[in-house]
């Protein structure tokens, strides 16, 4: 999409109002202007990278604003998020549906103009960006569905998908470790369609970075295998900002770190170059005063002169008629191969295939499979009937029963394989997972130890903010880790898990419920669903006997149950069966109880009440839960009158066997508590 225009560089003292000039200081002016009006947002980072972002939006982002969704855009995320401001009068200036009036009711309630861009919330927004590296990651991830998708789709007669993702980056999107970890990721794979633009200003809210982050930030990228460009005067050389730009687009075999040297709050006499200007109002006398110093003479707040108009509507006029030309290229394509456009289709919908179901595997009474290997077996089944499904695991996959098949090993270069090696690098996986749902066209899922989304939970509470349908596998799901310890056994983690709003957590009780689980997560579109599965085996349920496991889909059902029962036990997971067993001694005393399975406590929540009702009456005063995880929260179900077994401290080094003895999770133990509080 890149036009030939030539830049007229900006004046080292007064700025020329040359009408690239003019056109920078439209952007800071509205930035500064709509942040003194909020009273509250960050200034510094606008007013610094206005320069490059203009340039990248000016000749070489491929975007349509009155289509923010046409598939082959480029994606650029602000991981800065702070820095929004730019963004929103990027959006406005270039002609998305971003009106002048939601510019002035920055980070008012229900503005389209938050305080930190959000995905779905404001058009031509890639991703909600804000806790910072999180977008880093996130673009890596879109870099990742680029070109999966073009192997998928691409064909020797037409070029579907072919779109870079740039990155805007600061200082501290670069000191936090998911930055790092996808840095090297990113680097490892090649994924030459990746471009990070770092405001590289040298200043932090609390002062120089020099206080904390001395590394050399182009060393370290070099090491992962980027592409290094800087650009030492990117306050006033646009040509080679162009032509840094240019030249990463250009690198075939590496991402791109382009380095910006900038200064944080420029034009700002008192407070451009300090930390004064990272994150409060300039103020209304030092906004006139740093208007003056940039040469700008208007005297209304929020003015665009007229002058800069047709030169910020060429691009997206430009993109328009790429996006034209797309569709009809992709027209012509769908007649030669429509099962491609069938497949590019389904993948953005999420629709899955119309016998999904009935391809997923059946499990005998007698086969016990722990629910990481039943669960893997559905993956697998899945894989083979929808191919835009794809994902990968923390270096666990061995473990974690998640690699498909004669998938292949994922090729950043190409974007064959179907197997992501994230390596140990769990934050990152997760945010980068993000990015791949945010792109769309692709279903995803990662893999790891339940314990380690202690490292992955600021990407999956992401994820639930923003409706990305990713799926996270997670092993080994409690004390039944056995001898590997208490680092290693979830305890508190399924109830951190149960309430990040929006996110699914489905802990399945035998090969049955993973199977119907792996189910559900597969037609989940607006909500992130977390798997979690036993490393120990599970016994198969007889589905004749026992409740039915779709029943797993309203989050709880009736498993097994007694006429004028007395008490309603409800477990999860592992503890199904030895809720059963407590049932079954129970019985010979001649005391009826209901057990109750209850993969998920959120969904069950959600359901109306006469289901509700239904599966627990409110006439059972006597509601007992079992978990190998702690109590805390399980009153929601059983009232603070209710028995909750559980463990309440974080486990032990040893066989399995012994440490549910040493927490009173056996039957014997069990069944005489119930014994004495139904007496």
């Amino acid at each position: 999409m890149q036009n030939t225009q030539s830049f007229q560089n900006l004046s080292n003292n007064n700025e020329r109002q040359s009408i690239d000039s003019l056109c920078i200081n439209t952007i800071r002016t509205i930035s500064i202007d709509a942040i003194q009006k909020a009273n509250s947002g960050h200034p510094g980072l606008p007013m610094g990278a206005a320069p490059f972002a203009y340039v990248l939006f000016q000749k070489h982002l491929k975007f349509n604003p009155r289509n923010p969704d046409f598939f082959d855009r480029d994606r650029f995320v602000l991981s800065a998020g702070h820095g929004s401001m730019l963004l929103y009068s990027l959006l406005h200036l270039y002609g998305y549906d971003l009106s002048l009036d939601e510019i002035k009711n920055f980070r008012q309630l229900g503005s389209k103009t938050p305080g930190h861009p959000e995905f779905g919330h404001t058009a031509g927004v890639e991703a909600t960006t804000g806790p910072l590296g999180q977008g880093a990651a996130n673009a890596v991830g879109m870099a990742i569905a680029e070109r999966k998708l073009a192997n998928l789709l691409n064909t020797n007669d037409a070029t579907v998908v072919d779109h870079f993702t740039y990155c805007l980056v600061g200082d501290g999107d670069l000191m936090e470790g998911v930055a790092a970890e996808a840095g090297s990721l990113a680097g490892h794979l090649k994924l030459n369609k990746l471009i990070y633009l770092y405001d590289s200003n040298d200043i932090s809210l609390d002062g120089p970075t020099s206080l904390t982050f001395t590394e050399d930030v182009a060393k370290r990228y070099e090491s992962f295998g980027w592409q290094v460009i800087t650009v030492m005067d990117a306050d006033h050389d646009l040509n080679a900002i162009d032509q840094a730009i240019t030249d990463a687009k250009n690198e075939t075999g590496k991402p791109s770190l382009i380095i910006l040297k900038t200064t944080i709050g420029y034009g700002a006499p008192n407070k451009q170059g300090k930390s004064a200007a990272h994150g409060s109002p300039l103020g209304p006398d030092e906004i006139a005063l740093t208007k003056k110093a940039l040469g700008w003479t208007y005297t209304e707040s929020f003015f665009i002169p007229e002058e800069v108009k047709s030169k910020f509507a060429a691009p997206g006029a430009c993109g328009e008629m790429a996006e034209k030309n797309w569709n009809s290229m992709v027209a012509e394509w769908a007649k030669k191969h429509p099962e491609k456009s069938d497949l590019m289709k389904a993948g953005i919908s999420l629709e899955l295939p119309s016998d999904f179901e009935a391809g997923l595997p059946a499990f005998k009474v007698g086969e016990d499979f722990a629910s990481r290997e039943s669960a893997g077996k559905t993956l697998n089944a899945i894989a083979t009937k929808v191919p835009y499904f794809f994902g990968g695991d923390a270096d666990l996959s061995c473990s974690t029963n998640t690699l498909i098949k004669d998938g292949g090993s994922f090729d950043g270069v190409s974007g064959s394989g179907r197997n992501i090696h994230y390596g140990v690098r769990e934050h990152a996986m997760a945010a980068i997972a993000n990015g791949i749902a945010y792109h769309g066209g692709l279903k995803t899922y990662t893999a790891t130890f339940f314990c380690f989304t202690d490292y992955m939970k600021p990407a999956i509470r992401l994820a639930a903010m923003n409706h990305l349908p990713v799926v996270h596998v997670l092993t080994h799901d409690s004390i039944g880790l056995g001898e590997d310890g208490p680092t290693h056994q979830p305890v508190e983690h399924l109830m951190a898990l149960r309430g990040i709003p929006n996110l699914i957590t489905l802990r399945p009780a035998d090969a049955t419920e993973a199977k119907e689980a792996w189910a559900f997560a597969m037609k989940s579109k607006e909500s992130p669903v977390a798997l979690v599965l036993s490393r120990q085996k599970l016994k198969t349920l007889d589905r004749s006997k026992y409740g039915s496991e779709t029943g797993l889909n309203q989050g709880a059902y009736v498993l097994s149950d007694r006429a004028n029962f007395k008490a309603v036990i409800v477990a999860t997971g592992s503890e199904i069966g030895l809720a059963l067993d407590v049932q079954a001694k129970l019985d010979e005393k001649n005391v009826p109880i209901r057990v109750v399975s209850m993969p998920s406590i959120e969904l069950f929540l959600k359901q109306e009440t006469a289901y509700q009702e239904k599966v627990i009456p409110a006439a059972c005063s006597k509601v007992a839960s079992i978990e190998a995880g702690i109590t805390l929260g399980w009153q929601a179900i059983t009232g603070n009158r209710g028995l909750n077994f559980g463990v309440n401290d974080f486990g032990a080094s040893a066989p399995a066997g012994k440490i549910y003895e040493k927490f009173g999770l056996t039957v014997a133990s069990i069944t005489e508590k119930v014994l004495n509080w139904l007496q």
